[in-house]
């Protein structure tokens, strides 16, 4: 019985085709003269969109999800993106917070930015900017420094406008000032 050179994964270095755009190497993983070296997969990112690709560059975290998913009794925190297509029940502080026609958010939520295309019950404080899509239905408290509500949207319950960029609990008394 003949035994294969390869049987135990010893193989030489084969030079690989060089890809349009990629820079050849002089040598390869081995250290083989004149080999070329295959990129990893994670040099060569596919993004699906310019939000994501915006998060990506920047190194911002993303929490999504997704539909069908049902997220309950949880803190969300250091999490500068929160995609919701199925259900979440929580209390958050993050940045932004996108909800599609099919997801909801049960709970309380500060955040910078809301783009609201499902629903919203509960506590939200909006720093920056609320947008309404035309599916989007919030009710609670809400708070917010610009809103825009599209053709279809609905916001009730108790509303209050000019909400400003307040510091977070603690930063007074961490700056020696009383709270």
């Amino acid at each position: 019985m003949a035994i294969s050179p390869h049987f135990f994964n010893k193989r030489e270095p084969v030079a690989a085709p060089a890809r349009p755009g990629m820079a050849t190497p002089n040598a390869g993983h081995h250290g083989a003269p004149g080999a070329t070296a295959i990129p990893s997969a994670a040099a060569t990112p596919t993004l699906t969109s310019p939000a994501a690709s915006e998060s990506a560059t920047s190194g911002a975290s993303k929490l999504t999800v997704g539909p069908n998913i049902k997220l309950k009794g949880v803190e969300i925190t250091d999490c500068d993106t929160l995609v919701v297509e199925g259900l979440v029940e929580a209390t958050m502080d993050s940045r932004v917070i996108h909800i599609s026609e099919c997801g909801a958010f049960r709970g309380s939520a500060e955040v910078d930015m809301a783009e609201i295309h499902g629903r919203f019950e509960g506590d939200l404080t909006v720093r920056q900017k609320l947008t309404i899509h035309a599916t989007g239905k919030v009710a609670g408290k809400i708070r917010y420094g610009k809103v825009v509500i599209e053709d279809g949207g609905q916001l009730t319950g108790d509303i209050q406008s000019g909400v400003a960029a307040a510091p977070k609990t603690g930063t007074l008394e961490k700056a020696g000032l009383p709270a």
